[in-house]
């Protein structure tokens, strides 16, 4: 649906955006994860049409966004990470005022906000004005205008930056319900975020794609290493990681503390499909030591986000 092209973009001459390539389907939930600063915002506003690449191409459909940007704009829905709105306004005067903007025909205007309404949880707010709601509320709203056009791809902008853990889940549910029947791509540098809602994961880190997939996938293809984590009683530190480090599956041994009551914390690291703790257990068993912990940290989106990230710092 959606093909983007070696996209960059130019300030000046920083580079926030540098030759991105992504295909979008229809009725993906994508989400665009990266750290503040790592061009997510400018890469949407290329997307929308409202920034001109300094190079590259989108194609929505089969319409080019150089040749035809009226028509790609009209199948978008944006909300941006600060929405705009008409703050002395009540609610149902201002999502009238977008239906009118966006050419709702007259005696399709009701139904669509009654719709909308339904959809984003507004019935009970229609009446007060835009000034008096909290953050969430507002962000419902923004909602509400950016789907006022029924838009095949909805691009929204950090949506959650700045709610409360409810609110957080309140709007997730209600982009994952959008999204059964549209096109969704929404930033964040939330991590649970995107592993909660979406589909498909693009990591961007300072202009560029650095990981593309899903959370499985990404943790698959990520290149991560497993840490094991161990503490051992009454064991000689070089001996420990020599013994540690000589077992089938285990890449690296470092030690992490040695205290003076006697306990030896290593860690060990394997990128091996297989469990190797068996084996490890079977080592120390063998000696004198004394194992007192003995945990694996999970490959999670975090340490990967992370570790993608700390790569180009």
């Amino acid at each position: 649906m959606i093909h983007v092209e070696n996209l960059t973009k130019y300030y000046d001459s920083f580079c926030a955006v540098d030759q991105i390539n992504v295909e979008i389907n229809q009725g993906e939930i994508l989400g665009l994860l990266g750290p503040n600063g790592a061009g997510k915002t400018t890469t949407l506003k290329m997307l929308t049409g409202y920034f001109k690449p300094t190079s590259g191409t989108i194609r929505v459909n089969d319409f080019d966004i150089d040749t035809h940007p009226l028509e790609i704009k009209q199948m978008i829905g944006y909300l941006p990470e600060s929405s705009p709105f008409y703050k002395d306004m009540l609610v149902y005067d201002y999502l009238e005022y977008v239906s009118k903007i966006k050419g709702i025909r007259p005696e399709d205007r009701h139904p669509r906000l009654r719709y909308l309404a339904d959809l984003c949880g507004l019935n009970h707010i229609m009446h007060k004005a835009i000034g008096e709601l909290s953050k969430g509320l507002n962000q419902r709203v923004g909602l509400a205008h950016a789907m006022m056009n029924d838009p095949q791809i909805l691009i929204l902008d950090e949506p959650t930056q700045g709610l409360d853990p409810n609110q957080i889940v309140e709007i997730r549910h209600i982009i994952k319900k959008i999204g059964q029947e549209k096109t969704v791509i929404f930033s964040t540098h939330i991590l649970s975020e995107a592993e909660a809602t979406c589909d498909r994961i693009v990591i961007i880190n300072r202009g560029k794609i650095v990981a593309d997939g899903n959370t499985a996938d990404l943790k698959q293809t990520a290149g991560q290493q497993t840490t094991i984590q161990i503490s051992l009683l009454n064991a000689d530190p070089d001996a420990a990681v020599k013994t540690l480090a000589a077992v089938d599956g285990v890449d690296t041994v470092e030690q992490v503390s040695h205290t003076d009551d006697g306990v030896l914390k290593l860690n060990a690291f394997t990128s091996s499909d297989r469990d190797v703790r068996e084996k490890i257990y079977t080592a120390v068993k063998a000696t004198d030591w004394v194992m007192i912990e003995f945990l694996q940290e999970a490959k999670t989106l975090e340490t990967i986000f992370r570790d993608l990230t700390k790569q180009m710092n």
